[in-house]
Order: C-alpha cells, then sequence, then structure tokens
C-alpha cells in the first residue's frame, strides 16, 4: 500500500528532488503562469488610453486599475499558498485560472470603471494570487542542484511575455476594440487550467515515511478517518500507562480511540492539549507552516522586501514619460520598454545559471544584493540621462539586474527558510509587495505633480533599492559575524 502511494504520489525516486524529468514540465508550466500573471498585468497598461477615452475619465483614476490587479495579486498570495498547502498546487492553479479568466471577460462587458475595479482589480487580481505563488513553490520541489537555472528560466515569462502579448494586445485593439482585447485574453488567461492540471505534486522522502509509519499503526485497528503518527504514539503510550491498573484500562484505551478523530471529546491528561492541538491545525492554519516567521533572517529578509517593493515599478511606470519629457520620440520610448523586456529575460536565465555553478552558489545572497544595489544605482544616475543615446544603456543595466533579482528571490527565500516552507514563505513575501505596490506609483506622481519633474521620482526609487540592499547586508553581516563569535566561544570557553 504504501509503495502504491509513492508511485502515484510523485514521479521523483530517491532521497532528494529529481532535478530533471517531469521538473522540466513543471517549469514549463511555471513559465507559462509567468506568462499569464505577471505578463497580462504589464499589459494591462496598454489599456489606459482606451479607457480613459471610453469613461471620459482622468489618469488618477484609470491608474487604479493596474494598481488594483497588481495589489490584489499580491496581498492574496498567502491565500493561494493556503489553498496550495491544504489541498494541492494543482487544485489552486486551476481555480485561479478560471478566476481570471471569468475577471476579463466581465471586465469586457464593464459599463464603468468602478465596476473594472471589482472584475479586473479584484476577482483577476485573485485568481491570479491563486496561481502565481503555488506554481513557484512547485518548482523549489523539483530542482535542488540545478534550482536558480529553473527559476530564471520559469520567471522569464514575465519579459517573453511582456514583448510578445504587447504588440499582440495593441492589434487586438486596433481590430475588435477594448472589449474584444479583454475578450480574446480572458480566452489566453483561461489556459492556466491546462497548466495548473500538469502540475503533478511530489512526495517527499519524509512525507513517505510519516505514511509508512501510518499504515504500521494501522495495522492492528482502523481508525475512522486518517490519524498523525504522534497521535498514534499517543495512544500507544496511554495504553502501556494503563496496564498499572486494570480498572482503568478499557476506559483510557476507549477514550483516546474515541477522541482521537473527534475535536469535541477530551482525553484526560496530557493528551488533552495534544488533541485539541492536533484538531485545531487540521481545521485552521497549523502554526508549523508558519513558524519561519520568528527566523532572525527571515524578518530581515522581510525588510528588505518591503524597501524593494517600494522602488522595483517606478521605472517600469514613468521610464516613458521621462523619456518624453526629455525629448525622445515616442517611438524610441517605447522601444525603451521593449529593451527592459528583452533584457529582463536574458537576466532572468544567464544570473540563474551563474548561480547555480558551484563557485556561486554559496554566494547566492551576496549575487543577490549586488543585482539590487546595482538596480538603485541606475535610477540615482537615471536623471542624469537626457537622450535616447544615453537611455538605452539604463535600460539594458536596470533590465538585466531587474530579471536578475526577480530569479532569485524563490531561490533566496528557499536559501532561508528551507524547502519544506517555501510554499507558506513565498506567499507571505508576495503578500509584503502587496501596499507598496498599490501606493508607490502614485506617490511617484505626487512628486512629479509637485516637483514639476522627475528626478525625486527616480532619487525615490533608488534610495528605496538601496535601502533594501543595505538592510539585507547589514543583516546578513550580523548574523555572520555572531555566527562566528558562538563558534569561538564553543572552541575556547571562559
Amino acid at each position: 500500500m504504501a509503495a502504491g502511494k509513492r508511485q502515484g504520489a510523485g514521479p521523483g525516486p530517491g532521497p532528494g528532488p529529481p532535478d530533471g524529468g517531469w521538473g522540466w514540465v513543471i517549469v514549463g508550466c511555471c513559465f507559462m503562469v509567468t506568462v499569464c500573471t505577471r505578463a497580462v498585468t504589464r499589459c494591462i497598461s496598454i489599456f489606459f488610453v482606451e479607457f480613459q477615452t471610453h469613461f471620459e475619465a482622468d489618469y488618477a483614476a484609470t491608474a487604479w486599475i493596474h494598481s488594483l490587479v497588481d495589489c490584489t495579486t499580491m496581498l492574496c498570495a498567502p491565500v493561494g499558498s493556503l489553498v496550495g498547502n491544504r489541498w494541492s498546487c494543482r487544485v489552486a492553479v486551476m481555480l485561479g485560472g478560471l478566476l481570471s479568466s471569468c475577471g476579463l471577460l466581465i471586465s469586457s462587458f464593464a459599463t464603468s470603471l468602478e465596476m473594472l475595479y471589482i472584475s479586473m482589480g479584484g476577482l483577476t487580481g485573485l485568481g491570479f494570487a491563486l496561481c502565481y505563488t503555488p506554481a513557484i513553490a512547485l518548482v523549489g520541489c523539483y530542482f535542488r542542484r540545478r534550482k536558480a537555472l529553473a527559476y530564471g528560466i520559469a520567471m522569464s515569462g514575465s519579459g517573453i511575455g511582456t514583448f510578445v502579448l504587447a504588440p499582440a494586445v495593441t492589434l487586438l485593439i486596433e481590430r475588435y476594440s477594448w472589449r474584444g482585447a479583454l475578450l480574446v485574453l480572458s480566452a489566453f488567461v483561461a489556459n492556466l487550467c491546462v497548466c495548473g492540471a500538469l502540475l503533478r505534486p511530489i512526495t517527499s522522502q519524509e512525507d513517505e515515511e510519516e505514511e509508512d509509519e501510518e499504515d504500521e499503526g494501522s495495522k492492528e485497528e482502523k481508525q475512522p478517518c486518517d490519524v498523525s503518527s504522534q497521535d498514534t504514539e499517543l495512544a500507544l503510550k496511554l495504553s502501556k500507562e494503563s496496564k498499572e491498573s486494570e480498572e482503568s484500562k478499557d476506559g483510557l484505551l476507549s477514550s483516546a480511540k474515541s477522541s482521537l478523530p473527534l475535536v469535541s471529546q477530551v482525553v484526560p491528561g496530557k493528551a488533552d492539549g495534544v488533541l485539541r492541538r492536533w484538531s485545531f491545525s487540521s481545521c485552521f492554519l497549523s502554526s508549523r507552516e508558519y513558524r519561519f516567521l520568528l527566523m532572525p533572517d527571515f524578518l530581515g529578509l522581510a525588510v528588505s522586501f518591503l524597501f524593494l517593493a517600494s522602488g522595483c515599478s517606478l521605472p517600469f511606470v514613468y521610464l516613458v514619460p521621462y523619456a518624453l519629457s526629455v525629448g525622445v520620440h515616442h517611438q524610441q520610448a517605447a522601444f525603451l520598454m521593449s529593451i527592459l523586456g528583452v533584457i529582463d529575460i536574458v537576466g532572468n536565465i544567464t544570473f540563474g545559471w551563474l548561480t547555480d555553478r558551484r563557485c556561486l552558489k554559496p554566494y547566492r545572497l551576496a549575487c543577490y544584493v549586488c543585482s539590487v544595489g546595482m538596480e538603485g544605482l541606475c535610477c540615482l544616475f537615471a536623471p542624469l540621462l537626457r537622450s535616447f543615446p544615453l537611455l538605452v544603456p539604463f535600460a539594458v543595466l536596470y533590465g538585466y539586474f531587474d530579471g536578475a533579482y526577480v530569479a532569485l528571490i524563490p531561490v533566496v527565500t528557499s536559501d532561508v527558510v528551507g524547502a519544506p516552507y517555501l510554499s507558506s514563505a513565498l506567499g507571505v513575501v508576495y503578500f509584503l509587495h502587496a501596499i507598496p505596490y498599490l501606493l508607490s506609483p502614485p506617490i511617484g506622481g505626487w512628486l512629479v505633480d509637485v516637483t514639476g519633474s522627475y528626478t525625486a521620482t527616480f532619487f525615490l526609487s533608488g534610495a528605496a533599492l538601496l535601502a533594501s540592499a543595505v538592510v539585507l547586508a547589514a543583516v546578513t553581516g550580523i548574523r555572520h559575524v555572531h555566527h562566528r563569535l558562538t563558534v569561538a566561544r564553543g572552541n575556547h570557553p571562559v
């Protein structure tokens, strides 16, 4: 029976991830998930002029659509982790694909901006949240040795999707209007259901050992529902203690059998607290899944992500307006975004491949800090670049390091919290991006209105990115020094 479970549950034999095989199918599915979520989100900005013209709205009111999609996707990322943990990544992605497709379908019949806020910003954003985190987490379960390369390929879907979908969406709007374009996008996003169906779960060796223990524990007596190995050991302990008195033997055994699968009944003594904790974690959120929240390394990483999310989206929003303000032609300004998208792909794949090399693998966190810091420096120098030939190097450098850090976010998170907590940790990580994604573009626009230039906006972006790199470098340095002092005290006791 246990052997049958192993064959059906996971494709990878042995103690570790398979690092290939069906894992490359998972990478392909995650690639399509990033195309259908992040690339489609970026392409929503192409509809802005159409929305403004049709609903006779100003830029601020229309800009909330893009902000709400981004915010909802990140804000509901823990929901995607929860669904993926409680059921499976397959269920989460298929459900998310259905919701996001329905949201775009309803948006094509919208009669007001408020309806778009709900259908596109709420429903589609929620669907994207259910898809994004579980698909990314499953890649980490299939790869260990080539994890950075796998994530580089998977996350490159954002850049490739933007490069391909942007002209396609423009052509659809010209031929079928914005309503027809949203209908076609709705059908395209429905492919998330197909991707979800291919996300076959993998069973780790620890899970198989737990299943074997449960099967051995259920040989003597079959319980009405599944009981963990900890509860089985508790029942055996109670039966041993009850041997001292013949009168209490039957009572203890019967109470243990009847109360293990039920929440409402209570076993006296030590069984009371254990069974209450078991029943709570079975029905609600298990605290063990979020134990990483108390890790100092993860807390430093979380603070760093808050600064990162506050600065990383501003160049994508304001690069084209800034280029137009300094006299760059409209087609050349749009070409800068194409450069960003293409170089983003190069950064995803090459940086993922480089950090998988044996010489750089122990320094993934340092590589991530360097990429974020380089992005910050690029933003600080952006106001000095006032022509198209000077802005092209900025687009190349910023796009490359943006792709580099995006590919390393899941890798660094996995290195800090460990693979068992990756899905829940990614949910928290992307949740931290939500509010900065919602507020930073309006704040950047407010700075442009107040100062009359884009200098303060790019300085804000650069300062936030540099602060993210400095915080993470400081936390890592402190932890390293503390570890060395601890080792030194252990070797040389006072």
